[in-house]
């Protein structure tokens, strides 16, 4: 049994995502306490609960303490199972990390899975359903794991009702890990606005700010289709999309936020991409660093990447992932950005019980 702290280092919900999935990837019962220690509000909220129980299902594990507010869990998988599933997180928590919890799991299974989610699909703190099918879901078909992945509903804070449908497809048997150290060359770069049930002005406001800021054309510049039962919300997106990577960024519209602050939260982002020779932003250094893990625990050898930063958030996965698996993770500056190497031990997976993260 591994035994976690979930109050170390960034705190959050994520150690509760990154340790479920490894479990179920790896078969190793872990124990969880203080969960998201680090935060205001410590335990599993509605969202973190359907993750757990979305992990449960896919492997029909033991489990105890699944129930909200929980702040320590038992977690006991069995095999993982191909199959059709669907997942509601019941109010506008994030339905895309809910499926990174199970996605992992599903594409080293032995058929494809089928998959539908319900909730928030464009949250504050949560990867946007934009940034998993333009970022995330390509760097994990050139690692040899193939996903679909359709919208078929905005989902805002705080009515939810969004909706998500995704296919994975088994790829034990294909992954192969990959240096990601230069991004290429740049291919093209827009940007766009949903703001359902909100006046057109506030998108035409934010994307006419980001143009300015940035120095775009108004051929870059889209208002997003969407519905207007989709709404309230609000969420500006600037992709830039370059030979070997695409980037997302994101900004969400609440009340009291003017559309022009909007844009430049987006802009500020984009910006401290650009002056950065790195791959990875620093949300995809983050999340790119367990399907890579995976890949070298499954083939073997060394991959890197580099990346504008690395967050508390990614460091702190990475301590989870190294619990899980005999990968490696370290960083070093390098001309403008930092390097970060993975390597995957000869040694299978060591069970370390009693010791803590």
């Amino acid at each position: 049994m591994i035994e976690i702290d979930g109050s170390v280092g960034e705190g959050g919900g994520q150690i509760l995502r990154t340790s479920l999935a490894l479990s179920i990837c790896t078969g190793q019962p872990f124990t969880l306490t203080k969960i998201r220690g680090g935060r205001a509000k410590p335990g599993l909220m509605r969202q973190h609960l359907t993750c757990v129980n979305a992990a449960a299902e896919v492997c029909g594990a033991d489990v105890q303490g699944a129930e909200l507010n929980s702040q320590s869990l038992v977690f006991t998988p069995g095999p993982v199972r191909a199959g059709d599933y669907e997942f509601n997180v019941g109010t506008a928590g994030s339905c895309t990390l809910v499926l990174q919890t199970v996605w992992p799991a599903l594409m080293l299974a032995d058929a494809p899975s089928r998959l539908k989610f319900g909730g928030g699909t464009h949250n504050p703190m949560a990867p946007p359903f934009h940034f998993l099918e333009r970022s995330y879901a390509p760097l994990l078909h050139k690692l040899g794991a193939k996903a679909d992945l359709v919208l078929r509903r905005l989902g805002f804070y705080p009515a939810g009702g969004g909706e998500i449908e995704a296919t994975i497809w088994p790829a034990r048997d294909s992954l192969r890990p990959f240096d990601l150290n230069d991004r290429g060359a740049k291919v093209e770069s827009y940007a766009e606005c949903f703001a359902p049930a909100l006046p057109r002005s506030v998108a035409r406001r934010e994307l006419e700010q980001l143009c300015t800021s940035l120095g775009w054309s108004d051929a870059q510049l889209h208002e997003a289709a969407c519905r207007q039962n989709e709404g309230p919300g609000n969420a500006l997106l600037a992709t830039l999309v370059y030979e070997h990577v695409s980037e997302v960024f994101t900004a969400f519209g609440e009340k009291g936020v003017s559309a022009e602050e909007v844009a430049r939260q987006v802009v500020l982002e984009v910006r401290a991409y650009q002056v950065s020779h790195a791959a990875l932003g620093p949300y995809l250094a983050d999340q790119w660093a367990l399907p890579l893990a995976l890949g070298l625990w499954c083939r073997g050898g060394v991959a890197s990447y580099t990346c504008t930063e690395l967050t508390p958030h990614a460091t702190t996965n990475f301590e989870v992932i190294e619990r899980f698996l005999p990968v490696r993770f370290s960083s070093a500056a390098a001309s403008g950005c930092i390097s970060v190497a993975a390597k995957a031990s000869d040694e299978p997976p060591r069970f370390r019980g009693g010791s803590t993260l």
